[in-house]
């Protein structure tokens, strides 16, 4: 099959991302937008801006008759969900199939089997792979809670539909156990319209650690390697990189094989992650399989030198992989950075506001995958993301300091963002040694949401009244130009 038009559904950075390598292959683009929706760079790029309606703008996005409606209507051959919205959602997928437009991405089967968690979990126990010890309530809801307790404590409680760590509930003693099962079935209706839960071991100081995988849905699969992922803020990644400090050559390989065994049990079409749970004694198990494209794959990108978006494209048009697994080798170390707009003072309040300026890092070894633009407004209706700051090093030292120097100089004015806090991490002696897991953020929350120096009234007053000359000399204050990005911007 060929593409010659794609539509991007979905906005913001990853939006932009994707349109970058169809327009590099020589594909005419279209990208969606809401009448409500701030002008980014995507829509500036994109040959065609198609205007969707909805309640709300995710109503919108996440509106399937529309979308696949927008998609006929213009000739789209083809569709890439980015992540989010409908991006793992196989009614979407069966929709598009049904109407002759490709999904870059697997079959709505797949995604249906791994979106699942609990029946993902089976699929895999039952091939072999690690799983954590766990209770599953479907199998018995009426024992439920005693299997649970039989698991033994502490344990984790998570939806069966679940995603994004929604829902998940961390249970150290027994006499809490019942009502937090009743508040993550409750939690889990909300966020998934499923109150069907499972439990598993919880382990202490975990990492979390992926792999990223894509396969031609003929069984030929190969991964891309592994990423860190641990640095993460109510189950939400903020910092990611490549290759993980905890692993040896030999775990390495371990659990990039696991992952990829995973991908062929599963005939596996497109780009996908499969998540693991890494234990300090060197153990890991299958945590789930998120069948898209993720947030943090230009780290995998930088170090292996493959275009992820491309490989997604050319395995959606029929081409099949580009690469065999032994052509496949990791460079140097990449950190991704999470642009926010939050204030970690504020127990990470999302924040709103007017982009008064905007000034982002350059240099060799930086890129930044942005979704706004200078002039713009900041709102609550989408994820607070607003772009992601990636570098690339030599080794992971060399990277730490060169993604210190760039979000110290990313600078947005008008709204509070996380860059500030970033930085700290990153300049935490335990992150640069690696001694970090998915508990890391809480255990040193009192350490890393400090606030500094605010200096956002100079900078907003010098900007309000156009005076150039002022806010230069503003910038060339060396601390001030560090704190421009950070804690109250």
């Amino acid at each position: 099959m060929s593409i010659s038009k794609l539509l991007v559904a979905n906005r913001g950075e990853i939006a932009a991302r994707v349109l970058r390598t169809a327009k590099a292959r020589g594909l005419a683009t279209a990208v969606l937008r809401h009448p409500s929706e701030q002008e980014g760079p995507a829509h500036l790029i994109a040959d065609e801006v198609v205007s969707i309606d909805g309640p709300t703008p995710v109503a919108a996005y996440l509106d399937i008759p529309q979308i696949v409606e927008v998609a006929k209507r213009i000739g789209a051959d083809a569709v890439h969900p980015g992540y989010g919205f409908l991006s793992e959602n196989a009614g979407f997928v069966a929709a598009l199939e049904q109407a002759g437009v490709t999904f870059v991405g697997p079959t709505s089967e797949v995604i249906d089997l791994m979106g699942d968690k609990v029946r993902a979990r089976g699929f895999v126990e039952e091939r072999g792979f690690p799983v954590a010890p766990s209770a599953i309530e479907d199998d018995d809801p009426a024992t439920f809670v005693e299997r649970s307790r039989a698991v033994g404590y502490p344990l984790l409680i998570k939806p069966s539909a679940g995603g994004g760590g929604k829902g998940m509930r961390v249970v150290r003693e027994d006499s809490a156990l019942e009502s937090e099962i009743e508040t993550a079935r409750r939690e889990g209706e909300r966020y998934f319209g499923d109150g069907r839960l499972f439990v598993e071991r919880y382990i202490e100081r975990p990492r979390h650690i992926e792999v990223q995988v894509m396969g031609d849905g003929q069984g030929n699969v190969v991964h891309f390697w592994e990423r860190e992922c641990s640095i993460q803020r109510r189950f939400q990644k903020i910092i990611e990189e490549t290759p993980s400090p905890a692993l040896s050559a030999q775990q390495r390989l371990d659990i990039c094989e696991t992952a990829a065994g995973i991908a062929r049990a599963v005939n596996y079409r497109g780009a996908g992650t499969v998540e693991f749970i890494y234990a300090q004694d060197g153990s890991f198990y299958f945590l789930e399989m998120n069948t898209r494209l993720q947030v943090e794959h230009p780290v995998t990108e930088m170090v292996t030198g493959f275009d992820l978006v491309a490989e997604q494209l050319r395995i959606a048009a029929g081409e099949g992989l580009s690469a065999a697994q032994d052509d496949i080798a990791q460079s140097g170390h990449s950190i991704e950075l999470r642009i926010c707009a939050e204030d970690a003072t504020e127990d990470f309040r999302p924040a709103i506001g007017d982009i008064l300026l905007l000034d982002e890092p350059q240099g060799t070894g930086v890129r930044v995958d942005s979704g706004i633009l200078g002039g713009g407004k900041v709102t609550t209706d989408f994820d607070p993301m607003l772009s992601k700051l990636i570098v690339h090093a030599p080794d992971r030292t060399q990277a730490i300091v060169r993604a210190r120097q760039a979000v110290q100089n990313y600078v947005i004015l008008g709204v509070t963002t996380n860059t500030g806090y970033l930085d700290a991490i990153l300049a935490h002696p335990d992150f640069a040694s690696g001694d970090i897991s998915t508990g890391f953020l809480a255990e040193q929350a009192d350490t890393l949401t400090a606030p500094g120096e605010d200096i956002s009234d100079l900078l907003i007053a010098a900007t309000a009244l156009s005076d150039d000359r002022l806010v230069g000399e503003v910038m060339q204050i060396p601390e001030m130009h560090r704190k421009m990005g950070g804690w109250r911007n």
